[in-house]
């Protein structure tokens, strides 16, 4: 018979031997799910929906039974994507009720050792909004700041690769932070960046400092919490310059602007008002043509270069670290100069 697992007791495991699934479905999944779990879901969202009509406008016996023919129907196979994960399975839907509780009992029919979540991936959420409530950054805090296009999150990409305590949270938004910033990618809802920034703060809780990048209240479609907001304030801040060419051809790079034409053309249009007019006209004659250059050029020098002047007006001198750089290499060495040798920090040598 499986065995019901709280969610105290699955978070306390520090082994690798279970490994979770979210039986629910797929929407359902990439609105929020526990950090690491595949999806093999009981019903998709059409069955799903099917189900769920017969429950409120038919009976709940009848909503079973289409649930137990649907379920059935697709069973070899879920069994089979179950067979080829490693470790002990641990399953759950939203309130651990019939979805997991079929799968747990179908898997463990089969010889496949099982676990369900006691309460389903609800507990969960419950934890994670008390995680935010209680979590304290008591780390020492270095923020990078610069200009659009100076490579903040490159940098802190390669610090990450080389063992620094890093905190992406653009990344765990899935969102570059700007007005462009969703360009090429599917932003995570907040529910979902919620669970990855609780999941990497506790990946961090013990290391002495922590580097993020200077983000406003909201990236993309998410809300940062007030802790992470309130260390930005007193955190040591360290501004890249870059000459504006480099910062030009990092944005080609990372954006593919070529590749998101019309999205980034309809992006502009949110903020052309707010760009002094004959710019703002040069601008959409140079989009015309496709002349991204001096596209960049024109929003850098008079959109974003301004307002990010006026965001850095608001530190102390004593906050902040000015690196003046050619290149993104140069940006790289210089910070891990900064923070490097600090107690216990992993990639300081």
């Amino acid at each position: 018979m499986f065995k019901d697992i709280s969610i105290n007791e699955l978070l306390s495991n520090h082994t690798n031997d279970y490994v979770m699934v979210d039986v629910r479905s797929p929407s359902e999944y990439e609105e929020m799910t526990i950090p690491g779990s595949y999806n093999i879901p009981v019903f998709d969202d059409r069955e799903r929906a099917e189900v769920g009509t017969l429950y409120k406008q038919v009976s709940k016996e009848a909503a079973t039974d289409r649930g137990l023919e649907l379920f059935s129907a697709k069973l070899p196979d879920f069994i089979k994507r179950f067979k080829e994960l490693p470790g002990k399975k641990v399953v759950y839907c939203w309130r651990g009720g019939m979805r997991s509780k079929s799968a747990a009992t179908f898997l463990d029919l089969m010889g496949i050792e099982t676990y369900r979540i006691k309460g389903g991936i609800r507990t969960y959420r419950h934890w994670v909004l008390d995680q935010l409530e209680s979590i304290e950054l008591t780390q020492e805090a270095y923020v990078l700041n610069g200009g659009t296009g100076t490579g903040k999150t490159e940098i802190l990409h390669r610090l990450a690769q080389e063992g620094f305590p890093v905190l992406d949270l653009e990344g765990l938004a899935n969102h570059r932070g700007s007005v462009f910033g969703g360009l090429g990618l599917t932003p995570h809802k907040q529910k979902t960046f919620d669970s990855l920034l609780v999941n990497e703060l506790k990946r961090l809780e013990h290391h002495p400092l922590v580097l993020f990048e200077a983000e406003s209240k909201r990236v993309g479609k998410v809300l940062l919490p007030s802790f992470i907001l309130n260390k930005k304030e007193e955190a040591t801040h360290i501004f890249i310059e870059l000459p504006i060419e480099e910062r030009v051809g990092h944005i080609m790079t990372e954006y593919k602007l070529h590749e998101h034409h019309e999205e980034f053309a309809m992006s502009f249009k949110k903020i052309k008002r707010r760009i002094h007019s004959p710019v703002a006209n040069q601008i959409e004659e140079e989009l015309k043509t496709r002349n991204y250059e001096k596209v960049l050029e024109l929003l850098l020098t008079y959109y974003y270069d301004p307002r990010y002047k006026h965001s850095a007006e608001k530190y102390r001198d004593d906050q902040k670290i000015i690196l003046k750089v050619e290149t993104i290499d140069e940006a790289v060495k210089a910070v891990k100069g900064i923070v490097a040798g600090k107690k216990g920090l992993v990639g300081s040598n």
